[in-house]
């Protein structure tokens, strides 16, 4: 990650502004801590994305609170394409004022430039490639998945530069961490799923037991404890194993690949006035 701080600091002079990807289900624990202090005055465009996967009224809460505080936020799903013109809009006036500058000062015209960042597994290269037309990174639900940095031109005058994504090098709040393994930012590879399944799932049956009832045929109200609603949803799926016991790593990644896709109902789980 220190590597790709440092690329970003060395390419910071080479664009006109930093669109930040962040996750809409998680606007606060996907932001990179450290951003701030290494873009200085760079404008700066926050892009939430996977907006299709949040609650709609908490991204607007979020896009309002962004706002307030000075940053030009715009909400994208770069399935559909929804708010890809928006993006691009606000791109190119945070852009102006430096490419004026330049010409001002005997430069041609250019486009503008803009340099992503997010956290892995934000949705970032889904993003460019909505905004370029077409596959130039490549996409895959996994974390780490660019690792160099790749300049991208896009038809509407502006020329993206992806990087590698960052994560700050320790989580000092264990509940950010927490967020980031569900989302997928932190690999499944590096930590016990069992028991952030388990948390998990109480999280969602108090904020959206709807979502959890819908997609498995269940009435309210839920189990409370993570264990049992786990057990609940196994058995219901045919997670078993020989001899009718619980399979309980097969309902884990079932558990978890039914939430990163949406499936268990549209969700935020970063509360508007965290941090």
């Amino acid at each position: 990650m220190k590597k790709a701080e440092r690329l970003i600091e060395e390419n910071l002079k080479l664009v006109d502004l930093v669109i930040e990807v962040l996750d809409a289900r998680i606007p606060f624990s996907s932001q990179n801590p450290n951003l701030q202090n290494i873009l200085g005055d760079k404008p700066k465009l926050i892009a939430l994305a996977k907006s299709d996967l949040a609650s709609a009224e908490d991204t607007k809460l979020w896009l309002k609170k962004f706002r307030d505080e000075g940053i030009s936020a715009v909400a994208v799903d770069a399935v559909q394409g929804t708010g890809i013109k928006k993006l691009i809009s606000e791109a190119k006036i945070l852009a102006e004022k430096n490419t004026h500058k330049l010409v001002k000062y005997g430069a041609k015209p250019r486009f503008a430039r803009a340099m992503v960042i997010g956290i892995p597994n934000a949705g970032k290269s889904s993003l460019i490639n909505r905004l370029a037309g077409v596959n130039h990174t490549k996409i895959e639900n996994r974390p780490g998945v660019t690792r160099a940095k790749q300049w991208i031109k896009i038809a509407d005058g502006l020329q993206l530069l992806d990087t590698p994504g960052i994560l700050p090098p320790k989580f000092e709040d264990q509940n950010v961490a927490l967020k980031l393994s569900w989302t997928y930012a932190i690999s499944d590879e590096i930590h016990d799923l069992e028991p952030i399944t388990y948390l998990l799932l109480e999280t969602l049956a108090k904020k959206n037991p709807a979502g959890i009832c819908e997609r498995f045929k269940f009435s309210e109200p839920l189990p409370s404890e993570g264990q049992e609603l786990l057990e609940k949803i196994g058995f219901k799926r045919g997670c078993i194993r020989k001899g009718g016991l619980l399979d309980v790593d097969k309902a884990v990644k079932l558990v978890l690949s039914e939430f990163r896709s949406g499936k268990l109902g549209r969700i935020t789980l970063d509360e508007i006035f965290a941090g």
